[in-house]
């Protein structure tokens, strides 16, 4: 009798330590299927907040997703490889932006303006529906993209959609601006931000002095995070064609 009292509260205290176990361990989200979005032929954009979220013990950015045709999708998760690269990325833009959003540029007196960073995807894009501690978020599945077929941009916060829509016209290519290019002293938006990715190209993982150039000649200033350069996107963050002013 008593070895069987024994093994009674051995099993009675197992029981106690597998209940305690299961209380500690966080819930895991509702996940619903993969689903992919956008065009396999287009090209989505990544926009993170600045906001993250810890997911399975990493930490993950969050975003807006931009599709190809203009539709934009909110709290969206980057869940997988890059997530800490873009993260860092981000902090640095706005590190930057803290430092110069406001001041003047001597020589054209217009002010700076906030910067963005934004990572396009080429084809569709993998996400996952997840709800997480009662927040429904869109999970974009990282790993599930080719590492070719993603690179990061920054231009003028305020673009973001444009720029989307500029890379996904036909006909849209990447230019480079020479140093001296008379684009950086016009008395414009597109001057001080031509002007403002070269000098954000002295700081961090970026490189400056792009731009896109529209099949009607109109010209997108842009930067590149060379840290995250996919060859699928070569003519827009490898670009060695040089803007020339139309005569």
């Amino acid at each position: 009798m008593v070895a069987v009292r024994y093994v009674i509260i051995g099993i009675v205290v197992v029981a106690a330590v597998v209940a305690a176990t299961l209380t500690l361990l966080p819930p895991k989200p509702h996940r619903a299927p993969v689903q992919y979005v956008g065009s396999p032929n287009g090209y989505e954009g990544f926009v993170p907040s600045g906001q993250t979220v810890n997911y399975n013990g990493l930490t993950d950015p969050v975003g807006t997703l931009i599709l190809n045709n203009g539709t934009t999708i909110q709290n969206v998760v980057w869940n997988g490889q890059y997530a800490a690269t873009i993260i860092n990325n981000h902090d640095k833009i706005e590190q930057l932006n803290d430092q110069w959003v406001g001041k003047v540029n001597q020589p054209t007196g217009q002010q700076y303006v906030p910067l963005q960073d934004v990572y396009v995807i080429k084809g569709q894009v993998p996400i996952q529906q997840a709800t997480l501690n009662g927040q429904t978020y869109y999970m974009v599945e990282a790993n599930k993209i080719d590492p070719a077929d993603i690179a990061g941009f920054y231009t003028y916060q305020g673009w973001m959609n444009k720029f989307i829509a500029a890379i996904n016209i036909p006909g849209t290519t990447g230019a480079v601006l020479l140093e001296g290019s008379s684009v950086f002293t016009w008395q414009n938006i597109t001057g001080i931000v031509a002007y403002q990715t070269m000098m954000y190209g002295g700081y961090g993982p970026f490189t400056g002095r792009f731009v896109l150039v529209l099949p009607n000649g109109t010209i997108i200033p842009y930067g590149i995070t060379s840290n995250l350069c996919g060859v699928a996107l070569y003519r827009f963050d490898f670009s060695q064609q040089v803007y020339n002013l139309p005569s």
